[in-house]
């Protein structure tokens, strides 16, 4: 059962979680140059590490429903991700936008394991 305390602690937490990725992102993008979405794939891959870590670490149901739906959800954007490959395409920056699309698999997938792998031994 979801307690009051616990809604609450997903506001907060995934609000925490928002503020985290427009700060790694703004500060990723403002050391690359170009238009490719730089800042959004560190914050996923890194979101999809820690999601892992978070997995493998077995919380209770409670507690990986803040760290991980609550900070995690709110960290990634797949919605950003999508958004920003859309707008290379329409840019007809071909290469780029399939380039952020397998690259951010490519790599996204990896961490994930590996978080998982780290988080069952630690």
């Amino acid at each position: 059962m979801t307690t009051a305390l616990v809604w609450m602690g997903v506001a907060v937490i995934g609000g925490i979680g928002a503020v985290a990725r427009f700060v790694v992102d703004r500060e990723v993008s403002r050391r690359s140059s170009g238009r490719f979405p730089v800042g959004t794939m560190v914050v996923n891959i890194s979101g999809a590490a820690l999601l892992g870590l978070v997995a493998g670490l077995a919380f209770s149901p409670h507690i990986a429903l803040l760290a991980g739906t609550a900070f995690c959800g709110s960290y990634t954007t797949f919605s950003t991700w999508m958004f920003e490959t859309q707008r290379l395409a329409e840019e007809r920056q071909t290469w780029p936008a399939a380039a952020n699309i397998v690259v951010s698999v490519a790599l996204g997938l990896p961490a994930a394991w590996l978080g998982q792998i780290l988080g069952a031994h630690l």
